[in-house]
């Protein structure tokens, strides 16, 4: 049997262990455990369930923390399949997950399952990932703590979807869900990054009105929305949309007018999910309608240009965002396959963190492949993969930009920090990282005690 949750909530959500704990107690065994993602909140008791035999299986877009850890270690029966948020939505189509049971939490419903994310107290804005469990789960539960008055509109979850609406005390902690006010980063290696970035967009053939982007949600990202603000203004140039999670920033070039359209799978933060609900430009979007490589099209297909980060990235291009330099799992898939299919990406990283290198010969392990890579940029400097001769060109003379072979920069890298000693693995596969289009990409091995 495969159960499924999302991970809107965030480290607010209180549905999954509220759940989870009652299957532990009944004493279920084998399930396949099939969310969105795994957030740090649901390790202990997700742990706890491999341990009784009650999960079996997982699916995920990734798992950090503890989890992480024991997976890493072998604590799990069978290999975890890790999947983009457009690897998920096409397995779900595709019936390669078959999801029994779908406990959605919810910050609203009506008697009858008329739910969104915008309204009531835990609201997160976007449901984007949910919409693919509650469309084709045999059975689906929406947990909520806030029943309304029928009909509920407007509804992203139908009530012809839902087969049982659940009232609880609680379904999260709204400060835990997103972050309050977005925080700019302070980090001066952090704004050099950015503002690097920035200038690779600005000089690239894609620089022109009506492009589209994405970015992420970490610090450096939010300062490259704040360059490529000032840049569009002074160039005098719109955004037909922008696209993925959301943070605030991105909202206020929508206020602005500098950006069409928001298409929305998740929100990062309170500013972004409340601004859903009063703006008909940003528009809630599905998982399958954001990146599903199989149907019919999906918004990342229109991409010009996007923002990554990594763990580690190799030589080859090759990005990992999945384990860290000691082989442990701790980082998710998420939409960095989906989203490097775009026309212009570009990976920014630091060339080194603490004592470890980020640019390296070859990744841990390989998540997006280095022909979806276009442009590293660090604090030194920036590569362009050299399959594209013609960013080479745009990109070659940019002022106070030193170009580099991406092979230079490894090298920089190991004369700071040294060679690490290799990993130890057994021959046991933990874990299999799934391509978006279902192949798979890369085995992760058991570390070796």
């Amino acid at each position: 049997m495969t159960i499924s949750f999302h991970h809107h909530f965030r480290e607010g959500d209180y549905v999954f262990n509220m759940v989870m704990r009652i299957i532990i107690d009944h004493g279920y065994k084998d399930l396949t455990l099939a969310p969105s993602s795994l957030t740090n909140t649901m390790n202990d008791i997700t742990i706890e369930a491999i341990e009784k035999g009650v999960v079996t299986n997982i699916t995920s877009s990734g798992m950090r923390g503890t989890l992480g850890d024991a997976v890493s270690h072998g604590a799990l029966e069978n290999p975890v399949i890790f999947r983009s948020h457009g690897g998920r939505a096409r397995a779900i189509e595709e019936g390669n997950i078959k999801i029994d049971v779908a406990f959605l939490g919810v910050p609203n419903s009506d008697e009858m399952g008329n739910a969104n994310g915008m309204d009531g107290e835990t609201a997160f804005g976007s449901l984007g990932y949910a919409l693919m469990d509650a469309k084709y789960a045999d059975k689906v539960v929406l947990i909520t703590d806030n029943i309304v008055d029928y009909p509920n509109t407007p509804a992203s979850i139908e009530q012809t979807q839902v087969d049982y609406v659940v009232k609880v005390d609680k379904v999260g902690d709204p400060d835990k869900i997103g972050s309050g006010a977005t925080r700019f980063t302070k980090d001066p290696k952090e704004l050099k990054i950015a503002q690097t970035v920035n200038n690779v967009i600005v000089h690239s053939p894609y620089f022109k009105d009506g492009f589209s982007f994405q970015t992420g949600s970490g610090g450096a990202a939010l300062a490259v929305t704040r360059f490529l603000r000032q840049s569009m203004i002074d160039n005098g140039i719109t955004a037909s949309f922008a696209l993925g999670g959301i943070t605030k920033p991105t909202i206020d070039l929508l206020e602005e007018g500098l950006v069409k359209k928001v298409m929305d799978v998740q929100d990062f933060d309170k500013g972004a999910a409340q601004s859903m609900k009063s703006n008909r430009d940003q528009q809630e979007i599905s998982a399958t309608w954001y990146a599903d490589p199989a149907n019919k099209g999906a918004m990342v297909d229109k991409l010009d240009v996007v923002i990554l980060s990594a763990l580690e990235i190799d030589t080859d291009y090759n990005v990992n965002v999945m384990s860290g330099s000691d082989g442990v799992i701790r980082g998710a898939v998420g939409g960095h396959q989906d989203a490097a299919t775009a026309k212009l990406t570009i990976i920014s990283v630091p060339l080194v963190r603490g004592r470890i290198a980020t640019v390296v010969p070859e990744v841990t392990t390989n998540v997006t492949p280095g022909d979806s890579v276009d442009v590293l940029v660090t604090e030194v400097g920036i590569a362009i993969n050299p399959k594209r001769q013609d960013l080479i060109d745009a990109l070659q003379d940019m002022p106070g930009v030193p170009v580099y072979t991406i092979e230079e920069l490894q090298q920089m890298a190991e004369a700071k920090v040294g060679k690490p000693e290799p990993l130890e693995y057994t021959d046991r596969t933990v874990a299999m990282v799934e391509y978006r289009d279902g192949t798979i990409i890369d085995t992760i091995k058991e570390i070796k005690d």
